[in-house]
């Protein structure tokens, strides 16, 4: 396995990545809540990339995978920071992948910049997920806990306890994007499974009614889990993408 390039950004983090050459617009992927570059879906689209001649971006948010920091230390704006700078590596507009988390940063990354995003593809996209996942879904005691000693433990099913922190739920209220208006003037495509347990249906629903656009659409995957990686949905993907390229030229 090649060693991943490194990138310091404005503020002082070591982001690893890799870059794939290829023809523009280069497509970036945008990762998840605790999730790395490694993952099936990254790996996936650079495969496909690869195969189609497409530049093409993966990279680590700080305190994930191979980047610098601690993951507790860590907070949406960080993050969305960190894909800021990854996204300048890129000449010229990029189009978007964002999975989970990494489709809020991506919202924000269009909302600051959208002569950078010629086009957006989200999967199980959780904007907001600190207010109105972590935050309302904590428990009275979890709230005090939190308040108090600045953390509290939350269970997770994809291995041990995600440790939230008091600066994440603060700093995530300062990056909100369902709250206000929302303009996506490029293609967008939003892909959401219907037994995906962490981010709901109404949550997609939410999104397509709330932003604005020309060329949006939400495809609804039946049993399909947070995950989305099984082959028909990582075809889901790759057809999206091939789609928005097309709509843009």
């Amino acid at each position: 396995m090649a060693e991943p390039e490194m990138l310091t950004t404005p503020e002082g983090r070591q982001i690893a990545y890799h870059l794939t050459p290829g023809a523009g617009p280069a497509v970036v992927f945008l990762g998840g809540f605790k999730s790395d570059m490694e993952g099936t879906k990254a790996v996936h689209l650079e495969d496909w990339a690869r195969h189609k001649g497409r530049e093409f971006l993966r990279f680590d948010y700080s305190g994930h995978g191979q980047s610098s920091g601690a993951f507790e230390e860590g907070a949406i704006g960080d993050w969305f920071e960190d894909a800021r700078a990854a996204v300048d590596l890129i000449d010229g507009p990029a189009v978007l992948v964002g999975s989970s988390m990494g489709g809020w940063i991506s919202l924000l990354l269009t909302r600051e910049m959208p002569d950078k995003v010629a086009a957006l593809v989200t999967i199980a996209a959780a904007p907001d997920f600190t207010e109105d996942g972590m935050w309302a879904g904590a428990t009275e005691d979890q709230r005090e806990e939190l308040m108090r000693e600045g953390r509290y433990a939350r269970p997770s099913d994809y291995g041990e306890p995600y440790v939230i922190t008091k600066r994440l739920i603060e700093e995530g209220r300062t990056r909100l994007v369902l709250r206000d208006p929302l303009s996506l003037p490029m293609p967008v495509r939003f892909l959401q499974g219907t037994a995906d347990e962490d981010v709901e249906v109404a949550t997609a629903l939410r999104l397509l009614d709330h932003a604005a656009g020309p060329d949006m659409r939400l495809t609804l995957v039946k049993d399909a889990d947070h995950r989305f990686s099984d082959t028909t949905c990582l075809e889901l993907v790759t057809d999206a993408l091939e789609e928005v390229l097309e709509r843009i030229g």
